[in-house]
């Protein structure tokens, strides 16, 4: 061997042996190191009571890298589940259900026990707030039939009323930890509600126990469970698998579905079948309070779906038609000619955007913010935890107050659609309070267009045509009237007092104005144009016939309660300018005073949209001021109502605004405090005056002047309570000092 070959192939040999130690080095640093725990599926293989599951198993999969956490069903297990389904073997299980068992066990990410119960929100772990875990399963593409009977190739929401591609809807997987169910102030009660066979252990999943906890394995957690459990349907898939609920279920089938093609997924579905079908999105109307489909809960944060879910009540058919026939059709001949905004409205009294457990009906709020008004024992025939959501078949609606209390009057009668809109932009959110009580009195369509109000859809606004003329207001303005006539005929009646309209009364109305009755007549501060000597006010609506609500009554008037736009001091002169009128030396003085417009009633310092009381002494209570030297008097003491010097002037608006109530009304029914009120009256000071109620019952009204002589004034009633605009005006029997 000549010198270049033996330096040849020590080179070799000693490049051989570097590169073997190298090798060597390489797979002790980088190799599975020995203690490691084996993958899921040599983990299994090893229990030794995991041959059925293993023999569904995908191999490469879970003994691949991975992040996992198995719910593992064992031998008995799976030796229970097939005495359930008639048979005897793995081999007789089709590979359709064997492939649904392993998904719907597999869940994403590794949890042990003491960390599966926690939330993964985006700022950590949240503890004790998780009850759910997004798994391997999914629909995906599948058959389904539009409400009209067409086939179609679909793919479910997987948003509430959208979708978004490459989001495959993954179901989830409920599981029941001590932690999680301390925290939400559940005990095992609950849970075997939904799962009576079932013996709670502190940690089931679904209805299975988990018998050994936490086996780790290099690619995740395995916990052994004693049943074989199956992907839970969605609501969407059990509301269509039960034909209990079928009427209910047409209900969002016919009126809140839609099948829309999609041209993204139909290019996905090409690609992976290489098929030419095209592919619809099953959509839920966006304005319900969920997608039944929608597995993925509000997708706020990503993992959102483990800490909540979806609840659906179901009424059984024969509940649902009792309730359909007698409420909402009771003024519509069928659901299809029904605004679609009661039929959501009713479906989403049924919904609820969290997980309603037995034991949180009453503190559980649906999407309208009512509480489940279910007996969870006498009222359910049916009870789900689902795969995203809880689902209680009912012997019985839920009673929406938008359709129990007295707003579901004009609300569910197509002859009120003008005061439904109205009440929406106001007063709806007061009235379908169920423990508030009201009497409303209905206003038709056919009424408020005589009254010349509507709705002028060009312009999406109200409109008002003064009766018998073409001068027509479109805006706010009319907006605003219509809003003060509608205050008018909704009376607050916790006491219900106007259960019987025969006898006589006056109560204030919701806007703080006051309408009266009389023999099942009624009148409001525009009903009558001009007064009587002694004025009674002209009743001219008829209550007519009535209907209750769970939180007052309703009345069938065959007119309008209209407000006056008449000036309060117009008022007076109507009430006063006959020389026979109690009430004619007041307004003779207030007729000469300097704050006082002849042409249009206005008086300097009563300003419009302000609240009065104006307590208005009889003739001879202004007499007697007269004598007194209150207000201005000729020389034998008679009153001089047209006095010519400042001061003289000045104490007759004086003594006039004295008998204002500022900002404020008072009248006969018992209702306001009693205590000071302050009159329009200003001291030289700038104080204001003061007077004091000491009485306020039911037809009798006695105040008190703050004077050194303290004067005692008492409502005449047979000349009170007149109504005026945003004010009420009454006779009294002596005056009061300021």
């Amino acid at each position: 061997m000549n010198a270049l070959l033996k330096s040849v192939l020590f080179f070799a040999v000693t490049l051989s042996t570097i590169s073997s130690c190298r090798k060597k080095a390489f797979d002790e640093y980088y190799n599975r190191p020995d203690t490691l725990a084996a993958p899921i599926y040599q983990q299994l293989q090893a229990k030794g009571n995991f041959k059925h599951l293993i023999a569904c198993i995908y191999k490469d999969i879970l003994s691949a890298a991975g992040y996992w956490t198995f719910f593992a069903p064992n031998d008995a297990a799976f030796e229970k589940f097939f005495t359930e389904r008639g048979i005897t073997s793995i081999g007789q299980l089709d590979s359709s259900t064997a492939r649904q068992i392993i998904s719907y066990s597999l869940a994403y990410n590794a949890f042990a026990k003491d960390r599966l119960d926690d939330y993964q929100s985006n700022v950590g772990y949240l503890p004790s707030q998780g009850f759910r875990r997004r798994t391997a399963n999914y629909l995906g593409f599948y058959d389904d039939t539009t409400f009209a009977g067409q086939k179609v190739k679909a793919l479910a929401n997987n948003r509430n009323g959208s979708f978004i591609l490459g989001d495959n809807n993954n179901k989830h997987i409920p599981y029941f930890l001590d932690n999680f169910m301390a925290a939400r102030g559940l005990t095992s009660a609950d849970y075997n509600y939904f799962y009576p066979n079932s013996n709670y252990t502190g940690f089931n999943v679904a209805g299975a126990s988990v018998v050994t906890a936490d086996i780790f394995a290099e690619n995740g957690y395995i916990h052994e469970v004693d049943k074989v459990i199956l992907p839970l349907k969605n609501i969407d898939e059990y509301l269509t698998s039960k034909s209990a609920y079928s009427e209910f279920k047409k209900l969002f089938d016919k009126y809140m579905v839609s099948f829309v093609q999609n041209v993204s997924a139909t290019d996905r579905y090409k690609n992976i079948t290489g098929l030419n079908d095209l592919i619809f999105i099953k959509n839920y109307n966006p304005a319900l309070g969920f997608s039944l489909n929608n597995e993925n809960y509000l997708k706020l944060t990503d993992n959102d779906g483990q800490t909540n879910s979806w609840t659906l009540f179901a009424p059984t058919n024969s509940a649902f038609i009792r309730y359909r026939d007698s409420v909402l059709l009771e003024n519509y001949p069928s659901l299809d000619v029904v605004p679609q905004q009661i039929v959501i409205d009713f479906l989403n009294a049924h919904m609820f955007q969290n997980a309603v457990w037995p034991s949180k009906f009453t503190s559980s709020s649906n999407v309208q913010a009512e509480p489940a008004r279910f007996n969870p024992i006498s009222d359910v025939v049916d009870k789900q935890i689902l795969s995203n959501g809880n689902f209680y078949g009912t012997s019985k609606v839920q009673a929406a107050n938008v359709f129990s209390t007295v707003y579901g009057k004009p609300y569910l009668d197509p002859n009120y659609l003008l005061m439904t809109r109205a009440l929406d932009q106001t007063l709806r959110y007061n009235i379908t309070v169920p423990t508030l009580r009201y009497t409303i009195f209905m206003m038709s369509d056919r009424l408020l267009r005589a009254k010349g109000f509507d709705f002028n859809s060009n312009q999406n606004a109200w409109q008002y045509t003064i009766p018998g003329t073409t001068n027509t207001t479109i805006g706010n303005a009319a907006r605003d009237r219509l809003q003060r006539v509608l205050a008018t005929h909704i009376v607050p009646t916790n006491n219900d007092e106007m259960a019987n309209l025969s006898g006589n009364g006056i109560i204030e109305t919701i806007n703080g104005e006051y309408i009266k009755w009389n023999g099942g007549k009624l009148s409001a501060s525009g009903s009558t144009r001009t007064y009587a000597v002694t004025p009674g006010g002209n009743f001219v609506v008829t209550a007519g016939s009535s209907k209750t609500a769970v939180n007052g009554r309703v009345y069938y008037s065959d007119s309008l309660l209209e407000y006056t736009d008449t000036l309060i001091g117009a008022t007076i002169r109507q009430l006063g300018a006959a020389p026979t009128s109690p009430f004619n030396s007041f307004f003779r003085y207030l007729s000469s005073s300097y704050i006082y417009t002849a042409a249009t009633g206005a008086m300097t310092g009563v300003e419009l949209g302000v609240f009065y009381t104006v307590f208005i002494p009889d003739n001879t209570a202004i007499a007697a001021a007269a004598a007194a030297g209150i207000l201005p008097r000729n020389a034998n003491g008679t009153p001089n109502f047209a006095p010519t010097t400042k001061a003289a002037q000045d104490s007759v608006v004086s003594f006039i605004r004295h008998h204002f109530i500022d900002k404020n009304t008072l009248v006969t029914d018992g209702k306001k405090p009693t205590g000071t009120y302050t009159t329009l009256y200003k001291s030289p000071t700038g104080d204001a005056g003061q007077i004091t109620v000491l009485t306020n019952a039911p037809g009798v009204l006695r105040l008190q002047d703050k004077s050194t002589r303290q004067r005692i004034v008492n409502v005449v009633l047979g000349n009170s309570n007149n109504l005026a605009n945003r004010c009420v005006i009454h006779l009294v029997d002596n005056y009061l000092e300021y």
